[in-house]
């Protein structure tokens, strides 16, 4: 009579809980240490140039772009607040 070779599932189960456990147990590495000062330097250089653009009524910081300005502006703050999710 043939023998059964046993359960796969139970098998392929424990070693997928290992697997999740050893997941858990690794910690992210930490950022470079340029990370943070950039993040801000792109937040604090987006909200001054957008400031700049509605202080100097369209003039500059370049003023043949017009409302493009207000698009840098914002795109420079995006990229450090996107940078913020990456932050550890």
């Amino acid at each position: 009579m043939p023998e059964s070779k046993g359960r796969p599932k139970a098998r392929a189960k424990a070693a997928a809980g290992r697997e999740e456990a050893a997941r858990q147990a690794r910690k992210p590495e930490p950022n470079p240490p340029w990370f943070v000062p950039v993040m801000c330097a792109l937040m604090i250089i987006g909200l001054l140039w957008v400031a700049t653009f509605y202080i100097t009524e369209s003039r500059f910081p370049i003023g043949p772009l017009g409302y493009w300005n207000l698009m840098i502006g914002f795109a420079l703050m995006l990229a450090g607040f996107l940078m913020t999710t990456r932050w550890r």
